[in-house]
Order: structure tokens, then C-alpha cells, then sequence
């Protein structure tokens, strides 16, 4: 198992000198570059803000149950808030989500094409298919995931503000208090930088996965579960590193 393991990832990581060649048409490597664009962020904006909004509510009434009875001041609800949307809960979530929904389909849409001969086609015809297929892909998801994720922050913090206040706990001008305190600009930073890091393995992983599929459905059913499973676990170990790292 270890010894697959490390096959894998030296494959992985070897693959990458084939995607990142110079394109042989830029316009052709630009179109599909806004496609996917269109695709990753368009199709996904609904589950995000759907998603983001029921988090920041749930945390906000976790976080008021807890804080009834203590002597915490009031406003550290929306301190609260703040702090958990933008430093975890918008950017993991929102990747662990995108990597279900979007990994899953990139899997299967290169798998597909790997089945169908389309990349033999392609590649007899000078094409270097592991650059056109996933460059464009990985390039559009570092563009519209970070502001993916931007959206995902504004709308938990404002899904805590209106679970708060409509809930009657506490008063508007005590989460906006709790908002404006205890800022500091770095959490701002750390989110955009999971939220690269994140956007490039989700991609990468799903793209490995279509790309080197065997085999009928079956396998191709099996390599869009293992995009999906190893990417969310690539996540949440980058996840923990990154922490680490930007907190010590």
C-alpha cells in the first residue's frame, strides 16, 4: 500500500513538467480557461452561498447558547464569528464542497475523454493533452475559488448577523461591535492563502484522476469517488499544515 502510495505521488508530481509547457495556441488555451471559469465559479455560487449562510447561522446560535449565562461580553458573538468564518469555516468548507462538486465532474469529464480515445486523437495530432486539459482548469480555479470563497466569508458573517439579531439574543450594534474588535488584517491573508493552496490540489488531484483512468464506467465511477475522497483529505492535511505554519 505505502509503496503504491509513493508511486502515485511521484507520478503526480512528475506529470506536472507535461502541464506546465508552453502552450501551442494561446487563444485555443484561453478559451477554455474562461470556460471553465464560467463553469467552477457560475455553477458553483448557489451551493456556496446556500451552504455559507446556514453555517454562519448555526455558528452564531451554537456560540450564543454557549455564551448565555457567563460574564463574556455580549459582543463577542460577532468577534466570534468573524474570526471562525474567515479563518476556517468560509475556505474549508467551501473547498471540501467544490471538491465534491467540481472535482467529481473534471474526474469524470477527462476520464471520459481517456475512455473514448479522444486524448489519442488529440495527442496523435501534436496536441499535448495533459497541459490543454488541466492547465486551463487549474488556472481557472485559482482565479474563481479564492473569490469563491470571498463570498462564502461575507455571507456566513452575514448568515451570524441575522441568525443573531432576528433570534433576539442580542442587538445589532453588539454584533457589529464584536465585528469591528480584535481585527487583525493577517486572518484576511491566511484565508487567500488556504484558499490557493486549496483551489490548486482539488483541481490537480481531480484532473490525475480522469487523466490516468482505465478501464469502462466502473473504473471511471471509482476514479470520480477517489478525485473526491482524496482530495478532501489532501485539503484538510494541507489545512492543518498551513495552520501551523502561518500561526507559529
Amino acid at each position: 500500500m505505502t509503496g503504491g502510495l509513493l508511486y502515485h505521488i511521484g507520478k503526480f508530481v512528475g506529470w506536472h513538467a507535461e502541464i506546465f509547457k508552453r502552450p501551442e495556441n494561446m487563444k485555443m488555451y484561453y478559451k477554455e480557461t474562461i470556460r471553465q471559469m464560467y463553469e467552477i465559479g457560475i455553477g458553483s455560487l448557489m451551493i456556496i452561498f446556500v451552504v455559507s449562510l446556514f453555517i454562519g447561522a448555526v455558528t452564531a446560535v451554537q456560540f450564543t447558547y454557549q455564551l448565555q449565562g457567563t460574564l463574556i461580553p455580549a459582543y463577542y458573538i460577532g468577534y466570534i464569528v468573524r474570526d471562525m468564518a474567515i479563518i476556517e469555516l468560509a475556505v474549508t468548507f467551501s473547498s471540501i464542497i467544490l471538491a465534491g462538486k467540481v472535482g467529481s465532474n473534471i474526474a469524470s469529464e477527462i476520464g471520459g475523454m481517456r475512455q473514448k480515445e479522444h486524448i489519442d486523437a488529440m495527442e496523435i495530432m501534436g496536441v499535448n493533452t495533459a497541459s490543454f486539459l488541466v492547465m486551463p482548469k487549474i488556472i481557472a480555479a485559482l482565479f474563481v475559488i479564492p473569490i469563491l470563497v470571498s463570498v462564502a466569508a461575507i455571507v456566513s458573517i452575514g448568515g451570524g448577523y441575522i441568525a443573531t439579531i432576528y433570534g433576539g439574543a442580542f442587538t445589532a450594534e453588539d454584533f457589529i461591535q464584536g465585528l469591528r474588535s480584535f481585527f487583525k488584517p493577517w486572518t484576511v491573508c491566511m484565508m487567500y492563502i488556504k484558499a490557493f493552496v486549496f483551489a490548486y490540489i482539488l483541481t490537480s488531484v481531480a484532473c490525475y484522476q480522469g487523466y490516468f483512468v482505465t478501464g469502462g464506467s466502473v473504473e471511471l465511477g471509482h476514479a470520480s469517488t477517489r478525485a473526491v475522497v482524496y482530495g478532501i483529505i489532501s485539503i484538510l492535511i494541507a489545512d492543518y499544515i498551513i495552520a501551523v505554519v502561518l500561526t507559529s
